[in-house]
């Protein structure tokens, strides 16, 4: 009994220790590095779905970003955020697999905007 609860997932992106880790890093950055985050991964994730062909209409996209969204859930450390919460429901929406793409992307851009602030941090010693 203690393993299958030790085995047991709590969150929808713990399955993927790729996309686990991108989202933690991203949930300890700072409000305006997860708001651009989040625009990215939004641009990615409806980029990635045209090339399946999953959107063949703007109404396509527009049901995907609505599909999920609860106004009155506010539990969760991206629901704080409309822009966060929509890039997140999004990418709990998406396939597994390309969850998984994605989640190697968002790990970049996480890595990226973390060594960009530092540098900038670097540069202007106040």
């Amino acid at each position: 009994m203690k393993e299958e609860y030790t085995n047991h997932q709590r969150r929808w992106y713990d399955k993927d220790p790729v996309l686990s880790q991108a989202v933690h890093t991203l949930e300890h950055t700072d409000d305006e590095t997860q708001i651009r985050i989040a625009l990215n991964l939004i641009k990615i994730i409806i980029e990635h779905n045209i090339e399946d062909e999953k959107f063949e209409a703007v109404e396509d996209i527009i049901d995907a970003v609505g599909l999920g969204l609860d106004d009155n859930r506010k539990g969760r450390w991206y629901d704080i955020d409309t822009t966060l919460r929509t890039a997140m429901n999004m990418l709990q929406n998406c396939p597994a697999t390309t969850q998984h793409i994605i989640a190697k992307e968002m790990a970049k851009m996480v890595v990226d905007c973390i060594k960009k602030e530092e540098d900038l941090e670097e540069e202007d010693p106040e």
